[in-house]
């Protein structure tokens, strides 16, 4: 079945090229099994495999995770050193995994905030995909949207201060080059799961334009039909960018 929706999706050549998800609903999950939230976040583990073969399979050239975030740090002590050993390990398991299928890890987000042994993975991790060439898998971890920002801005002020650069040179492009996603195109599709209407301060300046679906689905629960559904949802939509449908059936003939 999943064979014949993903051929008829990328049939259509309309698939989206970056895919972003907010990975929500571990820790709900976990309590409906009456087990400890660390219970959902490994078994949320299965979801991120079932995502990136997936997105593979669909031609998605970037998947972006929200993995952890700056408010994250605030959770349960116990939680946070479980997330982070939970970090290392699938790092360290699925290694082989990544480097079979091509996959290139990069990072968004504070490493200076990250234990010793989690940013020595990470480094090493991203250093080793380094030369693949498949899809980027982007994780998002000890990351801030609102600190990328704030961060890009003060980078920029410095350089006028500097005066190694123009003020009134400081446009959307030049903005872009100082964030995290500098070399990375804006997502197309960002799909946030356990049916929040909230952007927990997640690409706020990338996702401007970003097609966004919601489902009530947890993450450990959210698998390759599900995902299927989001993308089939996203490639029904007609993404305007500020015109209308007259001007966009203009374009294409």
């Amino acid at each position: 079945m999943n064979a014949s929706r993903i051929k008829e999706l990328t049939a259509q050549n309309k698939c989206p090229k970056h895919v972003a998800i907010i990975m929500d609903g571990n820790g709900r999950w976990a309590k409906s099994k009456g087990m400890k939230r660390t219970f959902g976040h490994n078994e949320g583990v299965n979801s991120v495999r079932d995502i990136i073969d997936m997105s593979i399979e669909l031609g998605v050239e970037h998947l972006t995770l929200y993995t952890f975030s700056t408010e994250n740090w605030n959770r349960p002590k116990w939680e946070v050193t479980a997330l982070m050993k939970l970090l290392v390990f699938t790092l360290n398991k699925e290694f082989k995994n990544l480097m079979d299928k091509n996959v290139r890890v990069n990072m968004l987000g504070r490493e200076e905030d990250l234990p010793k042994e989690v940013a020595k993975s990470m480094n090493e991790t991203i250093k080793k995909t380094a030369e693949n060439t498949g899809m980027q898998l982007n994780i998002a971890l000890s990351y801030s949207s609102r600190t990328e920002i704030i961060r890009a801005v003060q980078t920029i002020a410095k350089k006028v201060e500097r005066n190694e650069l123009s003020a009134d040179k400081i446009d959307e492009a030049m903005f872009e080059s100082h964030l995290y996603t500098q070399n990375i195109p804006d997502p197309d599709l960002l799909i946030r799961t356990s049916g929040e209407f909230r952007i927990s301060n997640f690409l706020l300046w990338q996702i401007a334009y970003t097609e966004i679906y919601v489902t009530d689905i947890l993450w450990p629960e959210f698998r390759k039909d599900d995902y299927l559904d989001a993308v089939e949802s996203y490639v029904c939509r007609e993404r305007r960018f500020g015109k209308v449908s007259e001007q966009l059936n203009d374009d294409n003939e």
